[in-house]
């Protein structure tokens, strides 16, 4: 199984964090769009690395249209030498309109959309295929010499894959239909990816003809972990408030339905509008917590992790929210790759 970290912190340390991460073994470096955009760094991280993967997870698409999209990911495929992928997700609703100041409207059906665009963009600069493309979201029609890259800048790479994002099981089937692979939202149980989310990319990649042979899925996973007690146990509070946090969205409720826990959600959502997060995280008991997150010693992360996930998914991202340092992961991400 492969082994992703990610590229977090400022973007002067980009360059260094990524090598750091190829040098301690990860198979993949991802960013996040939070508070820094999510293409930059990996600019930098393509100048100092050779081997490691390097992608978006995620990049919000519809902040975005398929031109700029197209333009971004190959000049980072180009740059990194055929190891970008394009990691996108939808958001949700409130980030879109009033974040971003973007059109909101049929998520999944528009994000399918945005990649076949997308795909239609890229064979146009790579196979001189007239663009014509017209849907019900985005119609790209014109594209003329001066604004085509060079299409021997990808070589033998061609373009890069795409990753998509999702919960529900529409935007799931799309990843599955018109994707190379798929992001779990760290706010995914076991039940939730066996029952819910395999089945629906399944139907997906019914749909497009194609089996699930070579599609990658990124599990989730919440690592709550430590060296002592001390930094379990600080592990444990920040992944309680993460957890409480998305769980206050109504769009993820599905996944605490599924688990009879419906009503905490309706409790978290009430504390959010009260601005009372640290409240919110209390209300995340010991079987929440151990349910969405692996808990335990370093040496324990790996048995688990291949318990609940090793024959559904082939990559792993941990998500940890706490200070943490390579070094700590060495053993656990040696158990891993033997999965």
């Amino acid at each position: 199984m492969k082994v992703d970290g990610s590229l977090f912190g400022s973007i002067t340390n980009a360059g260094q964090s990524a090598a750091d991460l190829e040098a301690a073994g990860y198979s993949g470096a991802w960013t996040a769009e939070t508070s820094h955009d999510p293409f930059l760094p990996l600019a930098l991280a393509a100048g100092t690395t050779s081997e490691i993967e390097l992608g978006t997870s995620i990049a919000v698409a519809f902040a975005r249209n398929p031109m700029l999209l197209a333009n971004i990911g190959w000049d980072l495929q180009a740059l990194s030498h055929g190891r970008f992928v394009l990691g996108l997700g939808s958001q949700i609703k409130p980030h879109i309109t009033k974040r971003f100041s973007m059109e909101w409207s049929k998520p999944a059906a528009r994000m399918r959309e945005m990649v076949l665009a997308i795909r239609a963009i890229w064979d146009t600069w790579q196979n001189g295929t007239p663009l014509r493309f017209r849907g019900e979201f985005y119609r790209h029609t014109l594209m003329t010499p001066f604004f085509a890259p060079d299409p021997s800048q990808l070589g033998e790479f061609g373009p890069p894959k795409i990753f998509l994002a999702g919960v529900g099981e529409l935007m799931t089937e799309v990843a599955g239909e018109v994707c190379d692979g798929f992001f779990c939202h760290g706010f995914t149980t076991e039940k939730y990816l066996r029952e819910v989310t395999i089945p629906a990319l399944e139907r997906g990649r019914a749909k497009a003809g194609k089996s699930m042979d070579g599609f990658e899925i990124v599990g989730p996973s919440f690592v709550v972990t430590g060296n002592n007690d001390d930094e379990l146990q600080m592990a444990a509070t920040a992944t309680r408030q993460q957890i409480a946090f998305y769980g206050s969205t109504p769009a993820y409720r599905k996944v605490l339905d599924i688990h009879g826990w419906g009503g905490l959600q309706d409790e978290l959502n009430g504390l959010s509008k009260q601005g009372k997060w640290v409240e919110m995280g209390e209300l995340i008991d010991d079987e929440v917590l151990n349910t969405f997150a692996v808990v335990g010693a370093p040496e324990e992360v790996a048995p688990e992790l291949g318990r609940r996930y090793a024959d559904v998914i082939s990559r792993i991202s941990f998500y940890a929210p706490y200070e943490s340092d390579l070094d700590r992961w060495t053993a656990v991400m040696e158990g891993i790759k033997a999965i």
